[in-house]
């Protein structure tokens, strides 16, 4: 039995909740009885509702984002039917910002921002009452937390088990806030950027890197803004031994050269960067109040990309206001330009608690209802264009971003336009698949060799695929192109380059 117990509904089991964790630190008397029991989007939300209750729990405190949030909707639902004594305590940025599109009404309490301490203090109002019996609520009761200091409530990281540690990623922050305001995105709503304590932080990771932890994500929003704390944090996994995996989310236009010297000294494999474009418009990054320095941008892309191992992973959105599909286009030839790297193209979603609804009537912004609230149209966009591109959007993760086919993609634009061509590449693959899902790879080799072979010959089509086929097991290869993969395998594995096979052959 546990009187508190904290749950939330991952995306997938090797995610793990930071949140939970940040409560479960700060419950102080309350966390001997207080459990922390974790699910996935992709389980029965009865069977979830059944493990739940076999700890018999007073206060039931659930994390909500856009992901989880009609799953957590129908949890509620059966919770209070068969346990309508429970109290359900809601928390995260889907439900503590309105408008509410998911009906949380059967809740207790919905805690919004910051809970650490609000969540602490509700859990002892309920569990010893103040003011005799706790009041029943028709709807939830919205509770509005003050901003913690970051210097006073305890840090998460020893409430992760050695579980987490050996199977699942392990989240971090150095930092809350961010001082920019683009309008799409939740963090501008705290303008102010707050650092934790940076030698007691360093002293958490350190235990995790004691107990075998090697995968560190940070969700700070601008890693590499205050230099202090990214000289040291960089410094903290430079001064180990690889293998190690660090994960950053950096803003494009600030490097400063003693950054730059650290992040070089990296080896493959150990930094990811995330980097958000968004758009490479000045106008329309204006429109939505994000800065945007374009030469300091390019200038830093060109750095990472030819004068570090960082794997770099950068974002662009379809949709934003006034930005056109050209516009789009144009950004993602750009893009490609810069870098071999990861291009994640978002479609716009339009969060509860943003500013970006002021642009619907001047635009035309028209989003669905339903999570995670992604635009449907607007007045440069078709619905039927918004479609395409979520299409175009799943095929570039499969062709392009996955690096199955770095050698055979470059054939579908060679000289012409990024975008325009894979655009029609994506548009004759659906009318092959009727589906962006489940397609093997064997079928993914087969479509993008039966396109090629339409504008060019097949040697040279094969050739390129051989090249990428030859990194992975035979097994997964095409019968027609074992046979080639098998030789550019074996002249590889004996130094001697397949034109100099050839070369040889001929004498």
């Amino acid at each position: 039995m546990s009187t508190i117990l904290l749950t939330t509904l991952n995306a997938r089991y090797a995610h793990s909740a930071l949140g939970l964790r940040y409560l479960y630190a700060n419950l102080h008397e309350l966390q001997n009885d207080t459990k922390i029991v974790e699910f996935t989007i992709n389980e029965q939300i009865q069977t979830i509702a059944e493990d739940i209750l076999k700890h018999s729990p007073k206060i039931i405190g659930i994390s909500v984002y856009i992901w989880n949030a009609s799953q957590t909707a129908e949890l509620i639902e059966i919770i209070k039917k068969v346990a309508p004594d429970t109290v359900i305590v809601l928390g995260g940025p889907e439900a503590g910002y309105t408008p509410h599109r998911v009906d949380f009404s059967r809740a207790d309490y919905i805690i919004s921002g910051e809970g650490e301490v609000a969540f602490y203090e509700l859990c002892k109002e309920i569990l010893n009452p103040t003011h005799g019996e706790r009041i029943v609520h028709t709807g939830a009761k919205f509770i509005k937390s003050t901003m913690p200091d970051l210097k006073a409530i305890t840090l998460p990281y020893r409430a992760y088990s050695d579980e987490d540690v050996a199977n699942r990623t392990i989240y971090v922050e150095a930092s809350r806030g961010c001082p920019f305001e683009c309008e799409f995105c939740l963090s501008s709503m705290d303008e102010k950027v707050r650092n934790f304590p940076l030698d007691e932080l360093i002293e958490e990771f350190e235990i995790l890197w004691q107990r075998g932890a090697r995968s560190f994500k940070f969700i700070d929003r601008t890693f590499n803004l205050n230099m202090t704390f990214a000289n040291r944090l960089l410094d903290f996994f430079l001064s180990k031994e690889p293998p190690y995996f660090a994960h950053f989310e950096v803003i494009p236009d600030h490097f400063p050269d003693v950054l730059k010297a650290k992040i070089s000294l990296f080896p493959e494999g150990s930094l990811q960067l995330e980097i958000g474009i968004q758009t490479l418009d000045p106008i329309i990054a204006k429109g939505i109040n994000r800065p945007l320095r374009l030469e300091k941008i390019f200038e830093n892309l060109q750095f990472l990309e030819n004068e570090t191992k960082a794997h770099m992973h950068l974002d662009l959105i379809v949709g934003l206001p006034g930005e056109t599909l050209t516009g789009f286009g144009r950004n993602l030839d750009k893009l490609v330009s810069l870098t071999h790297s990861e291009i994640q193209i978002g479609i716009l979603k339009n969060l509860s608690g943003t500013t970006l609804s002021r642009h619907d009537k001047e635009h035309g912004m028209i989003y669905s209802d339903i999570p995670p609230y992604d635009i449907l149209q607007n007045n440069n966009l078709s619905f039927e264009q918004i479609q395409k591109m979520k299409r175009f959007a799943r095929f570039w993760d499969i062709f392009y971003n996955s690096g199955s086919f770095e050698n055979t993609v470059k054939l579908l634009w060679d000289k012409e336009s990024v975008f325009n061509s894979f655009y029609a590449f994506s548009e004759w693959i659906y009318t092959q698949t009727l589906s962006t899902w489940k397609i093997s790879l064997d079928r993914q080799i087969t479509l993008i060799y039966n396109y090629l072979i339409l504008n060019h010959d097949r040697e040279t089509v094969e050739k390129a695929l051989t090249e990428d086929m030859s990194k992975r097991p035979e097994k997964t290869i095409p019968f027609f192109l074992r046979q080639k993969t098998s030789q550019t395998n074996k002249n590889t594995e004996n130094n001697i380059t397949p034109k100099r096979q050839a070369a040889r052959s001929s004498l």
